[in-house]
């Protein structure tokens, strides 16, 4: 919020044309690399959008887990928008691998079919699991092998990097990632993403591609200043690395409690976890609006607990002491 009243000082040029945007490129280049060329626009969907506008041709295909953001949670907006078509894979954890991938690559050079151009995958996951940088590293070997793209969600890149102490670009730009949706919303921003490009034939004509895509601001300065704050003093990383660990304190706290079951390894700022739908229905009245969640899974009673920059070890506990309540007497309490 400071670096926006900040950047709300006087006037400014338009469309990027501003020093805090250009301030807000150069703290991307320190932390991808020299090749990195980024874009702010307002929002994840936007940036997965533009992505994909600007890497693949209306007859070509992306390939993405079946529980990838851009394949449920979307709304159809790659499809309406950037008219491609999405081919999903079935993974155990939200994962792609080279062999779940590659059983996706077929009929290449046939006329009568969707031409698979794109690997894209979210790191962190819509599981909560994290792709370690030689996971990216072999993606993107297939890739080349293929002659795809790779491409990476990261609305929650930071929390992945964190996860394995790595640095941004040792989980993007050196294992060979093509495009990366950059997440800031998810770790502390008000609003803003950034589409950033590894290859300069991608970033060829990309600005032409975002505002056709809706994601050029006039008032540029507000998402870069918040993108550029991000990016200095590792305020990302402290923001995820606290996220991570809230996560983790509270896996531990419920993951022995009486019908509670982790569904997935605990790796970023997410826990998934199968409860009985009673107790579901206690927990949610017991916090109404306080600490919300979803049902992930309706079918299978899976429950989506995600911790952010924000949580607290309060909320974690007192959250933990609600489910223990609403598991059932003979559920263990916090100690």
């Amino acid at each position: 919020m400071a670096a926006i009243a900040a950047a709300n000082d006087g006037h400014a040029a338009a469309y990027g044309a501003d020093p805090w945007t250009a301030a807000c490129e150069e703290r991307f280049r320190e932390h991808f690399g020299p090749s990195a060329r980024a874009f702010p626009v307002f929002n994840g969907t936007g940036a997965n959008v533009v992505c994909l506008r600007a890497a693949l041709r209306p007859f070509e295909a992306a390939i993405c887990p079946a529980t990838a953001h851009l394949a449920i949670d979307e709304c159809g907006a790659p499809e309406a928008l950037a008219g491609v078509k999405l081919l999903t894979v079935a993974t155990p954890d939200g994962k792609l691998t080279p062999e779940l991938a590659g059983a996706a690559v077929e009929r290449v050079g046939d006329q009568h079919a969707v031409q698979p151009r794109l690997l894209s995958i979210s790191n962190a996951t819509e599981l909560g699991t994290v792709y370690s940088v030689e996971e990216v590293r072999a993606l993107a070997g297939f890739a080349r092998s293929r002659g795809l793209l790779l491409h990476v969600d990261g609305a929650r890149l930071a929390n992945a990097a964190a996860a394995f102490e790595a640095s941004l670009a040792e989980l993007t730009a050196e294992p060979g990632v093509d495009l990366l949706s950059f997440g800031g919303t998810k770790n502390g921003l008000l609003f803003g993403e950034a589409v950033v490009v590894f290859r300069d034939e991608l970033a060829d004509g990309l600005e032409f591609v975002r505002k056709q895509s809706m994601q050029l601001a006039s008032k540029m300065r507000f998402l870069s200043a918040q993108l550029a704050t991000l990016l200095e003093d590792d305020l990302w990383l402290r923001n995820a690395r606290h996220a991570n660990a809230m996560a983790r304190r509270l896996a531990d706290a419920v993951g022995g409690l009486n019908g509670v079951t982790l569904t997935q390894p605990v790796e970023a700022n997410a826990v998934f976890a199968t409860l009985p739908r009673a107790a579901i229905e206690r927990l949610l009245e017991a916090l109404p609006g306080e600490l919300p969640f979803y049902i992930w899974d309706e079918r299978r009673d899976v429950v989506r607990w995600m911790c952010s920059w924000d949580t607290t070890a309060e909320d974690v506990d007192r959250f933990a002491e609600a489910v223990a309540e609403a598991a059932g007497p003979t559920a263990h309490r916090l100690r």
